[in-house]
């Protein structure tokens, strides 16, 4: 694979990432799709773990259409369903298939093929934050009866963690459960974790450990897009399965392996210490307009799981979903190309606002990512995941302290930006950094959605 960073002095001192990147060999079993057709791989700036599995339906770090995203969230609930009620599955893995070929109509194929669950069930749903908020909240509502939560490192004052465990390969590493309702927790149904990616299973075991001492289930299930697990992970699964008297499934799009060569968490840390100190990019002034667009939230649904959503609110946000896009399809006129940018752990409602808008706008290619708070290298070659970065400071006074955030694969090509964030991160943090980074690149639309606050 040929690599070349835009702005380095030599694209010849690159021939390290080519060889960290390139060593890595991603193999597959026979699944819904291939290992390889789901994911692709980055370098991390991160001390503990030196790639990244950059996920093509996920819509995290590649804007991605909306509904091939929230298609492929309603598939691995189907398959959850499927398992909890020793059941066949629906047939969604050709539409999945094609819609990552990019054929024509085949993501809202994929997403209208499972928008009605076929047999609603009652469960706990767990969402990992950052990165799965939107995939678990789109498995809960593939269940149609499940109570969604997701994990947050965002302290919220006034509520008592249900319990709390660690992600050991993470950036940030802590996560929290703050439900508003503690008892929705403590039902006797299937809990089922959702997460990207299973490497080793070790924080789906930390949290069923957290989970289990607060109150014992008798069944969890785990969700993944893709399970990378070897024999003695599967083992430590089955082992607490035993101890704790319980059972644990796992269900996956995907199943593989990713090899990579001895040594690379220290070769990924000099590339990235080398790269860093040879690239210097000023960030241009913004120079388009920013306005703001009140979309009306719905009073009383949540803006996400952090503090629990209800089969009742999802009904009620997919009544308001088409007036909201037709407050952003206004403003959008004539454009070609339009990104829908989510907020760190604000995931569910910006995919769905890209969903709707995507539905509404069809003669518009309409993506949809987040911000992150993941520190990857970006270089700007074809073979390479994360092409451009944009870097920017924390603007929602996070509990951990401030610091950089990341918006990957935004640039010029989108005629409009549509940013979405909650209440608490429209500061003036977000005016001086994010919004000027984006403002360079397009118009941007900024779209302000009132955090929810439960009663503790």
């Amino acid at each position: 694979m040929g690599v070349r960073l835009v702005d380095s002095a030599d694209p010849a001192d690159l021939v390290g990432l080519a060889d960290l990147v390139g060593s890595a060999d991603l193999a597959g079993s026979a699944d819904l799709v291939g290992l390889a057709d789901l994911v692709g791989l980055a370098v991390r700036r991160n001390p503990k773990r030196a790639h990244l599995l950059v996920s093509a339906v996920l819509g995290k770090h590649v804007p991605t259409d909306p509904r091939l995203v929230y298609g492929a969230g309603l598939l691995l609930g189907d398959l959850v369903r499927a398992r909890l009620r020793g059941a066949d599955a629906s047939y969604g893995g050709a539409y999945l298939a094609d819609a990552l070929l990019g054929v024509k109509a085949a993501a809202a194929g994929l997403r209208d093929s499972l928008r009605e669950p076929c047999a609603s069930v009652d469960a706990v749903v767990l969402g990992y934050a950052e990165t799965a908020t939107a995939l678990g909240h789109s498995v809960a509502d593939a269940l149609g009866g499940a109570y969604y939560l997701h994990s947050t490192r965002r302290a919220v004052p006034g509520f008592i963690p249900y319990g709390g465990f660690e992600e050991e390969h993470s950036h940030a590493t802590s996560h929290l459960l703050l439900p508003g309702d503690p008892t929705a927790l403590d039902r006797d149904v299937p809990v089922v974790l959702v997460d990207d990616e299973l490497s080793t299973g070790k924080t789906v075991l930390n949290t069923i450990e957290a989970l289990h001492a607060a109150r014992p289930h008798r069944r969890y299930v785990v969700a993944v897009l893709v399970d990378l697990r070897g024999e003695d992970d599967e083992a430590r699964v089955c082992a607490l399965a035993r101890r704790l008297n319980t059972r644990i499934d796992i269900v996956a799009l995907a199943h593989g392996r990713v090899e990579l060569p001895e040594g690379i968490l220290s070769a990924g840390r000099s590339l990235v210490e080398d790269l860093s100190t040879q690239v210097v990019r000023e960030d241009a002034p913004g120079r388009f307009e920013v306005t703001r667009v009140d979309l009306e939230w719905p009073s009383g649904v949540p803006d996400g799981g952090r503090h629990g959503f209800l089969p009742v609110h999802r009904t009620r946000l997919e009544k308001d979903l088409p007036r909201m896009g037709d407050a952003l399809a206004g403003p959008l006129s004539g454009a070609g190309r339009v990104l829908v940018l989510g907020f760190e752990e604000l995931m569910y409602a910006p995919l769905r606002l890209a969903e709707a808008l995507a539905d509404l706008i069809p003669e518009v290619d309409v993506r949809y990512s987040t911000t992150t708070r993941s520190p990857v290298l970006a270089v700007d070659d074809p073979g390479y995941a994360i092409r451009t970065r944009l870097a920017f400071p924390s603007h929602d006074d996070p509990s951990d302290g401030p610091g950089e955030r990341y918006a990957y694969n935004v640039d010029a090509s989108f005629d409009r930006i549509v940013l979405v964030v909650d209440d608490i991160g429209d500061t003036e943090e977000l005016s001086k950094g994010l919004l000027e980074r984006l403002r360079a690149l397009a118009p941007v639309l900024l779209a302000t959605i009132p955090s929810y606050r439960s009663e503790p």
